[in-house]
């Protein structure tokens, strides 16, 4: 038996032979052509974009239904970037300056886009280097006539295992037969996670080197609740993990019951319940999972996998979609968060030597007029569709809120020029995401409507840990006594400013963290999606008084490892089960 610790990025438990598949890996050898062949080569790439576009536009087109739309936002990503023109003129310009074959010019043009993308140290920039090799490999196969192995004729259940699996091959899969997936590369934001998630695939990846230790036909367990692999497991190990699965199908029963019933405490206090959301497709599960609104539209996807910036009118269609389907429940839209990516790095004779304390979010968009305002256009524009509010990222003292908001009014002005309507009374607000932002809360309070606070970058950049580096990760925790005392003065700074206040960071998605936040006064959380009846049950399970006595004994602890004992072993009292 051996057990390997990797992330969980799709819950659920599975038990299963393997079926190990490869990458769909192409290694294009460089070979020259005659001159007289060129345009022969540049008809067949245009000839596979076509297909390959013709391909996609087919999967948008099929019925319907939650799981297909997410996957459709996905490969909505790989349309744009195929029909993009300037990449395959770099294709074939490449073919004609060099005089090579059709396989190589698309197979080196692509491979270096998605180097640029994987040397980023923003995991989830990094991780969009995937969706480059995938448009790679598809482009491939129209070119070299290989047809790609769907496993549609699998009739039994099994485990897929691989070093890395591609957005197009995890779509693929017939869930009724692959009931688990086991990685040895990806994250938890990779485009594969969230179609595995959409999918209802329990998925453990990071494995490392987890497809070297096993054999076709070995029995698999997946944990995607703990993020563990289990290769040949014993007779023991394999009863508990059976058990476990019931109870964990019993609670998902149970969480389902109360999706419609309201996150109320038991003594009355009303808990509003947010989702966070990557593409415009997940706004349904949202609403599916029994949340009220989005606390955090995140707007990097419609910037990432292309090579060109998105059109105002891409923006407007991004967003007019997610309103409607609110209607008149909030939509908080986060102003572009790119951080050390191809569209700050880039534009550097020299990359910066820490770009995570250098020229990322509200920094790089306020030296970026032109990008910031076709942004601001389009979100100022769907206001009238809904309950809008604007929030901006990373801002650390009050010069760049004030900065921010004269270029909004900028934006205004040129609305009433131009005499199109909006929602002049659009609520504007900040993350606090940096120690600077959280000891000066006070003085940001009065430039804004709102206060998010943003645990992740706040946690991280309290304690000086990249919790991207495997050296120093485990000092990273959000239960440190410093970051809960700084979420504690914004928390008590929003309420004498009376503005609005939530958490959107991992923190509120995490079941140990609830009843401390509520204690401390949180009234409005922002949480993964799935994580939503979980997160439910945990308020329909308190009161606040238990809530507010559980904060006090927090924070007088002085050790993070005390006051994560404390909080696991108060949480697993109210909902034993997600333990």
């Amino acid at each position: 038996m051996e057990i390997k610790k990797g992330i969980a990025v799709s819950p659920g438990i599975s038990i299963a032979k393997s079926l190990i598949i490869d990458s769909e890996d192409y290694r294009i050898p460089r070979r020259s052509i005659k001159p007289s062949q060129r345009m022969i080569e540049i008809q067949r790439v245009r000839n596979a974009f076509k297909t390959a576009i013709d391909e996609l536009t087919e999967v948008q087109a099929g019925p319907e239904n939650l799981e297909q739309g997410k996957i459709r936002d996905i490969f909505a990503v790989h349309l744009r970037f195929l029909r993009d023109r300037s990449l395959r003129k770099k294709i074939t310009d490449l073919i004609h300056s060099e005089s090579v074959t059709a396989e190589y010019a698309v197979s080196a043009t692509l491979r270096e886009i998605a180097q640029h993308f994987s040397k980023v140290k923003d995991t989830y920039i990094s991780e969009r280097a995937t969706d480059i090799y995938d448009i790679e490999r598809r482009l491939l196969k129209k070119l070299l006539g290989h047809k790609r192995e769907d496993l549609e004729h699998i009739n039994h259940e099994v485990v897929v295992v691989a070093r890395e699996l591609s957005p197009t091959q995890t779509a693929g899969f017939n869930k009724n037969f692959v009931k688990g997936i086991a990685t040895d590369a990806g994250g938890r934001t990779s485009h594969t996670a969230i179609v595995a998630r959409s999918l209802g695939i329990p998925a453990v990846v990071a494995l490392e080197d987890f497809t070297e230790s096993i054999s076709a036909g070995d029995t698999i367990i997946i944990d995607g609740n703990r993020g563990i692999a289990i290769a040949n497991p014993d007779a023991e190990t394999i009863k508990q993990y059976q058990a476990y699965s019931q109870e964990f199908t019993q609670l998902e029963h149970k969480l389902v019951a109360i999706k419609e019933k309201p996150a109320v405490t038991r003594d009355g206090v009303k808990i509003t319940m947010l989702g966070n959301i990557e593409f415009p497709g997940e706004a349904e599960l949202v609403l599916e999972k029994g949340g009220e609104g989005i606390g955090l539209y995140r707007t990097e996807f419609l910037y990432l996998n292309r090579p060109n910036e998105p059109t105002e009118e891409e923006h407007y269609q991004a967003y007019a979609q997610t309103i409607r389907v609110f209607k008149h429940r909030p939509v908080i839209i986060r102003t572009l968060d790119l951080g050390a990516d191809k569209y700050t790095q880039s534009k550097r004779f020299a990359p910066e030597p820490n770009p995570f304390l250098g020229l990322r979010s509200i920094r790089f968009c306020l030296q970026n007029l032109v990008m910031f305002k076709t942004q601001l256009h389009a979100i100022i524009r769907a206001s009238v569709l809904g309950e809008i509010k604007i929030m901006f990222p990373l801002i650390t003292n009050l010069q760049e809120l004030m900065q921010a908001k004269m270029i909004l009014r900028d934006v205004m002005e040129d609305l009433d020029e131009e005499s199109v309507k909006y929602n002049r009374n659009i609520k504007i607000g900040i993350m606090i995401e940096t120690p600077s932002a959280a000891l000066t809360a006070s003085t940001l309070a009065r430039g804004v409507d709102f206060f998010s606070i943003g645990t992740n970058d706040l946690t991280q950049y309290t304690l000086a840990v990249d919790r991207g580096n495997e050296l120093v990760s485990t000092l990273y925790s959000s239960a440190d006594p410093a970051v809960l005392r700084l979420i504690r003065m914004v928390i008590q700074d929003a309420y004498k400013a009376q503005i609005d206040l939530s958490v959107c960071g991992e923190m509120a998605s995490e079941p140990q963290y609830i009843m401390l936040l509520l204690g401390m006064g949180v009234r409005t959380i922002s949480l993964a999606t799935p994580m939503i009846p979980e997160i439910k049950q945990i308020v329909r399970s308190v009161t606040i008084e238990d809530c507010n006595n559980i904060a006090r004994k927090i924070l007088a602890m002085n050790s993070e490892r005390q006051i994560s004992t404390f909080l696991n072993d108060a949480t697993r009292k109210i909902l034993p089960e997600a333990f």
